[in-house]
């Protein structure tokens, strides 16, 4: 386990296997140091810039240098990034570039990290980027586990104030969870089916102040939730839902997370094609984040109640799939006619969107990998969100401060009026063969089942699994987004 701490100190003469600093490129293409590199640039002297050029480093963003010092500084060796121009310089930036550098420091038992921690802000950037690049999955392989760094320092003149000190806190916390999210999302299907889920669930909350229910397939059945259960009809494996609460001793106000848990997605009888499939194990990502998060708000204390609702199902093609025509009766009550199998998203959300509803809570937010089409209109990068307009902009604030990417999208009258009215055997549609704006009528969907309470929804399809190559502070595989923005948003609650 990697323990980070906070220290005042200069980065030339701090003792460790290596050091990180950040170079940006000023004018004229100039190298120059980022805010906390300054002292290793003056041990260096004026040899400093020629050595990085002679390395072909060039201070474009992302860029990565490792030089042995043999003299200069007290670090073994040290480990250069690019800042990219020092006129642009982001608090994002920070946190992408420290990502970066977790990849690349090789095998060393301590680090110590001088990138731009000039105020809080920057100090939860670079735990938040260097945890995050750190994360590996190792899965069932067989064999020793890789030996992880096992002491951080991050260097910072603003190290003795108390919010740089929660900051890092936070971000050791935040990120901890972020990893064991992850984990969740990139566990094999097999392995993690709805009840096991379930399972681990009830373990990673057992020591937490998070109460825990479990709500059976036959209990579902008693409760009408029609919506989960013909999404898991087709599969061996039952559909469940999980219920977590966090209640502090004085709340102010109640938040509800539903998040999405479908453990393998074939599509079912509308099924998707093979190579469609791959990633289809991160369709829980909504619910992984959701009960993340609900974890993190308990272990900062955070006197907000939080409930949230977990549907798992595992949606699969078998003799009992639900059928394209059949139609379900909700808990809620309403009927809804299915026409798209591989639109089941919407349809287990619509269960604990009532279950929350009747609840009354001040604010419900859902959190699901819904839709295509958002990766269509957004890249995999940026989540879609969509709500009233005070919560969305909650979420907005919230996203600020986690460096998560979000983007507002609308939902239209006219896919309200379709979702309400296009049936002739049911009170609302499911889905429509409309391949334009389909993102938009699934929020259009869920809206009737929030029943006016303030509610917002994340699309977060695309950013959720990073199918590619890591990029900046975002792993390979399950990303653990969503988690970070829900902790900043209902921390924020609790302020107002």
């Amino acid at each position: 386990m990697t323990t980070y701490t906070l220290r005042k100190g200069s980065a030339d003469k701090v003792r460790t296997d290596l050091v990180v600093i950040g170079v940006a490129t000023g004018k004229g293409k100039t190298l120059v140091p980022g805010p906390g590199g300054e002292p290793v640039a003056a041990a260096y002297g004026r040899g400093f810039a020629p050595l990085l050029a002679a390395l072909g480093f060039t201070g474009g963003f992302g860029e990565v240098a490792k030089v042995p010092t043999a003299g200069p500084l007290n670090a073994g060796q040290l480990l250069v990034v690019g800042l990219g121009p020092q006129d642009a310089l982001t608090t994002e930036k920070v946190r992408r570039a420290a990502g970066v550098a977790a990849r690349s420091i090789g095998n060393v038992a301590s680090v110590a990290v001088a990138l731009p921690a000039v105020d809080a802000a920057h100090v939860r950037a670079v735990v938040d980027g260097f945890s995050a690049g750190l994360y590996q999955y190792r899965g069932l392989k067989s064999g020793p586990k890789p030996t992880a760094v096992a002491d951080v320092v991050v260097l910072s003149d603003v190290a003795r104030r108390a919010d740089a000190a929660a900051a890092l806190e936070r971000a050791t916390l935040v990120g901890g969870l972020a990893d064991q999210v992850r984990d969740w999302v990139n566990t094999p299907p097999n392995v993690l089916v709805p009840l096991q889920f379930a399972a681990e669930l009830k373990k990673a909350t057992a020591k937490s102040g998070v109460d825990y229910e479990l709500v059976t397939a036959a209990q579902l059945k008693k409760l009408g939730c029609g919506g989960i259960l013909g999404v898991g009809q087709g599969s061996e494996n039952p559909p469940c839902l999980v219920k977590l609460t966090w209640t502090p001793p004085e709340p102010q106000g109640s938040v509800a997370l539903v998040g999405k848990g479908i453990t393998f997605d074939s599509g079912g009888l509308t099924i998707k094609p093979a190579g469609g499939m791959g990633t289809m194990k991160s369709d829980m990502a909504g619910a992984a984040a959701v009960a993340g998060a609900i974890q993190a708000v308990a272990a900062l204390e955070i006197p907000v109640s939080v409930t949230a609702y977990l549907p798992l199902a595992e949606n699969m093609v078998g003799g009992a799939s639900m059928r394209p025509g059949d139609v379900l009766t909700m808990h809620s009550g309403k009927t809804v006619e299915v026409l798209n199998t591989d639109a089941e998203g919407r349809l287990v959300l619509a269960d604990a969107l009532t279950m929350a509803v009747r609840d009354e809570p001040d604010v419900i937010i859902d959190v699901a990998t819904l839709t295509g089409a958002c990766v269509v209109a957004l890249g995999d990068r940026i989540a879609g969100l969509f709500g009233d307009d005070e919560i969305v902009a909650e979420v907005e604030a919230a996203a600020a401060s986690s460096g998560e990417l979000f983007w507002h999208l609308p939902i239209p009258e006219e896919q309200r009026r379709t979702v309400r009215t296009e049936s002739k055997v049911a009170d609302l549609q499911q889905h429509v063969w409309v391949r334009w704006g389909s993102a938009l009528y699934a929020a259009a969907f869920l809206e009737q089942f929030a029943e006016g309470v303030p509610w917002a929804h994340l699309d977060i399809a695309g950013p959720s699994y990073n199918a590619g190559g890591p990029w900046g502070h975002v792993p390979t595989g399950g990303t653990g987004f969503a988690l970070s923005t829900l902790v900043e948003l209902i921390a924020s609650r609790a302020k107002a």
